[in-house]
């Protein structure tokens, strides 16, 4: 086993039921059992001391290779969160404004066309104002994912290729600037490479590769010693896989490859870690800024990223709970209702692509961590996991 990357204790004394988190892990063994994911790992920590770690099922269903609780995942998205505390880390040095705009850093993306769709065909008009980094952070950019839809613009991310491991990451932002955006800045909240252009903002600003940066500002100061951009070979025995198939479409499952160290280090998607390690982040986050001796951000900041950057600006209910806006690389809770899912006012949360999660409920004083590999069913693990963990509440 693993060590345990914060203080442990027993679960009552931290306001939860140890026989409901033991409920929580019967629930996910029999899914486990109905062939729903290969194997997971769970942690639950509140006021500071991790209540329940655990690891089910097995690493990689191709060997049958057991789950250890210090398996490392690809969580895509959830690297999003740590490039944004990586850029706010420069903000506070004074290195840019959130207003700025973001061509003053990156030309290439300093006069952008917008995409308006005349017929099926497309034309393309001048930005009515520039991306500024806050567009970036809380995804109003204008930017989006080529697999987020399938118009023109969406194609045209496709056809060039916005995706590749062999680019650089200003390679990426200099295809980008040839894209025309799929909406005005500012009016629109469209999921995208946005968090890959921070990525590469950082690179700018700090002269240093992304990976060099993240290393040396935030993932070993945090002692997080299994997150990076690819696992080593002498790591690979611990890397998680998912099913071959989809159990239930039946079609291919193909994730990012990690067995080398890539070209291109996406700063919204290409971040592999394991549990320990990401509550470690976490607890800083709940922590204000702060863990042990070691202070990232402002206890201010973490204010700024995890309030609500949206205001009236909608877009993307597939993935934007009701009654959830977004932050500087979070999801924020808005309201106590509305959401299918528990949870308090004030908890941020996100998630990746294979199924990873996580959120943090600082007026529980609580965060929680899965860990799968299963990009289907992501959706609906999330819920789960949520559901009983705050069913897990003792006090």
């Amino acid at each position: 086993m693993t060590s345990v990357p914060l203080p442990q204790a027993v679960p009552e004394d931290v306001g939860l039921s140890g026989a409901g988190l033991a409920r929580l892990g019967n629930v996910i063994r029999a899914e486990i059992a109905r062939g729903r994911v290969p194997g997971a790992v769970a942690l639950v920590a509140r006021r500071g001391c991790v209540a329940y770690f655990e690891r089910f099922g097995v690493r990689d269903p191709a060997s049958e290779a057991p789950m250890a609780e210090d398996s490392i995942f690809r969580i895509y998205s959830m690297t999003k969160p740590i490039v944004s505390v990586a850029a706010m880390m420069l903000w506070e040095e004074g290195r840019f404004l959130l207003s700025d705009p973001i061509g003053k850093y990156l030309p290439e993306l300093a006069h952008p066309k917008v995409a308006v769709a005349r017929g099926a065909e497309i034309e393309l008009a001048p930005a009515e104002r520039p991306i500024t980094i806050q567009d970036l952070l809380r995804h109003t950019s204008g930017l989006t994912y080529e697999f987020r839809g399938s118009g023109p613009v969406h194609k045209m991310y496709t056809a060039a290729r916005i995706y590749v491991r062999d680019q650089s990451n200003a390679d990426q932002v200099a295809t980008l600037g040839k894209m025309p955006l799929l909406d005005q800045p500012g009016t629109k909240w469209e999921y995208s490479r946005s968090t890959d252009v921070i990525g590469r903002l950082i690179e700018v600003l700090s002269g240093s590769t992304l990976g060099e940066y993240l290393q040396r500002r935030v993932l070993t100061p945090l002692r997080m010693v299994d997150t990076a951009f690819h696992v080593p070979p002498n790591m690979l025995g611990r890397l998680a896989e998912a099913f071959s198939k989809d159990p239930d479409s039946g079609n291919g499952v193909q994730l990012i490859n990690v067995r080398d160290a890539p070209k291109f280090q996406s700063g919204g998607g290409g971040l592999v870690s394991t549990a320990a390690d990401y509550a470690r982040f976490l607890q800083m986050l709940l922590n204000g800024g702060r863990l042990d001796a070691v202070r990232l951000l402002s206890r201010k900041t973490i204010e700024l990223m995890t309030s609500d950057h949206l205001g009236p600006i909608t877009g993307a209910s597939d993935l934007l709970l009701p009654g959830y806006g977004f932050g500087l690389g979070f999801a924020v809770r808005l309201q106590p209702g509305m959401a299918p899912v528990p949870g308090s006012v004030g908890q941020y949360f996100w998630g990746g692509l294979a199924g990873t999660t996580f959120w943090v409920d600082p007026k529980e004083e609580l965060f929680a961590i899965l860990l799968i590999q299963a990009p289907g069913q992501r959706d609906y693990f999330r819920n789960l996991f949520r559901d009983l963990v705050y069913a897990a509440f003792d006090d």
